[in-house]
């Protein structure tokens, strides 16, 4: 009994030794510009990069980051691979079923992408007979299989936003579902995004889409949650936020209403 009460008793420990030696590790899906991804020497960039660096400053930790596919990172937060996801994943009242999340931090509109010219509505009558590209796990997916596919959509989901992109100029999709600034940023600023453009008004649905963007969670670590949510407030005032979105989001109203 002793034994396996040691056993135990170190598997809770190495379950929160990591933020309590004051590191953070960072789930994060790193195929998803501006938000994350390599750049040509292979390191991590992005705004949430930026971002995480700084809560991790103002918060005195240490960050460290592990990669997983978009539609893995709630299951491996829940299996404690790491503390906390920083991957431009929006608040909503499904995913806070599973996991936790820290106050909100910025907000995206989601927007479609397509042919310029093409004739498309971002509804459910202009999208009727067309195919149109999520993300894997994203609010985007929930949101065009709830309003789009029930009406003669057909929505295909890919593991990294980069495959939607490929099938888009490929002409396999007619249009992705992306938030505005990964759209903007990963593909219409491109050589690729020419002849292409935002389709319609973004799409509105506070249900599915969220609150906002924040860190999630496990459901408990509320210390770690009240040491992050502080840090946030810092990094908030002293107009760090405000200043990443500047710079990676140009012209593009982030705050959280």
């Amino acid at each position: 009994m002793k034994l396996k009460a040691l056993i135990v008793g170190m598997g809770l420990f190495c379950s929160v030794s990591s933020f309590a030696a004051g590191e953070l590790r960072f789930g994060v899906e790193a195929e998803y510009p501006p938000f994350e991804s390599r750049n040509a020497a292979g390191e991590l960039q992005g705004f949430d990069i930026d971002l995480g660096n700084a809560i991790c400053k103002a918060a005195e930790l240490k960050c460290s980051w592990v990669e997983s596919s978009f539609d893995s990172l709630i299951p491996g937060l829940v299996a404690k691979k790491f503390d906390a996801i920083n991957s431009a994943m929006n608040i909503t009242e499904q995913r806070r079923k599973s996991i936790a999340f820290t106050q909100p931090i910025y907000r995206i509109p989601s927007q479609l992408v397509g042919k310029e010219g093409s004739g498309m509505q971002a509804t459910p009558e202009g999208l009727n007979g067309k195919t149109i590209g999520v993300l894997q796990g994203s609010i985007q997916e929930t949101y065009a299989k709830e309003h789009w596919e029930k009406h003669g959509v057909t929505v295909v989901s890919y593991k990294d936003q980069n495959m939607a992109w490929a099938d888009l100029l490929n002409g396999r999709i007619d249009a992705s579902l992306v938030m505005s600034a990964a759209g903007q940023a990963g593909f219409l600023s491109k050589p690729q995004g020419k002849g292409f453009g935002f389709i319609g008004k973004p799409v509105a649905d506070d249900t599915i889409l969220g609150s906002g963007i924040g860190f999630g969670l496990r459901k408990g670590d509320a210390a770690e949650k009240k040491q992050l949510d502080a840090a946030i407030d810092k990094v908030r005032a002293d107009g760090t936020i405000t200043k990443l979105a500047a710079k990676y989001f140009p012209g593009i109203d982030v705050s959280v209403k």
